[in-house]
């Protein structure tokens, strides 16, 4: 209780309620099935849950404040998340904050392949994927997460600002069947 005093920063609980309906987004069985066929690895786990966070911060980014700042707190929040994931499947204290920074690496790696891919339309988004996801170069076994990406990206741009501070984030339900 007294160690709060002297925390650097509190933490939202805001971003704490939209970190989880990520995270039960990313988790979805669905996303690992066909048509989507996401890797069920840890790998594949981090790319959905990626690929969820980019979307919503991607949205909260561009609207007026308070939402940059919502952002923000995301990014922190799936960070220390990522944090307790790795002590918590026991890698070392020391080993810790290098594994975060390979993480915080791809993190920008993907948004920034997404960002610029989500603008050139479909095919380039399913090649980023295909790439970063599945780790191969032809798009066409990306192309159901593009569509579902897109879809995800349009319902996003369409919530009220109250969707991310108090919820529930419109993500729509992925495909159940191809």
């Amino acid at each position: 209780m007294i160690f709060k005093l002297f925390s650097r920063k509190s933490r939202s609980p805001a971003a704490e309620r939209l970190y989880g309906e990520i995270m039960a987004a990313a988790r979805r069985p669905a996303l690992f099935l066909p048509p989507y066929n996401v890797p069920d690895t840890l790998e594949g786990r981090f790319d959905a849950l990626v690929l969820h966070a980019f979307l919503v911060v991607r949205r909260l980014a561009a609207r007026p404040d308070p939402a940059p700042q919502l952002a923000q707190d995301l990014s922190d929040e799936l960070f220390r998340a990522l944090d307790r994931a790795l002590r918590e499947m026991g890698v070392g204290d020391l080993a810790v904050p290098k594994r975060i920074a390979k993480l915080a690496a791809d993190y920008n790696g993907r948004r920034t392949a997404y960002e610029a891919a989500l603008g050139d339309g479909e095919a380039a988004l399913a090649t980023a994927l295909a790439r970063n996801v599945y780790g191969q170069a032809e798009g066409q076994v990306a192309a159901p997460l593009a569509r579902y990406m897109l879809k995800a990206d349009a319902a996003l741009a369409e919530a009220p600002f109250a969707a991310f501070d108090k919820g529930p984030v419109p993500f729509p339900a992925p495909e159940e069947k191809p």
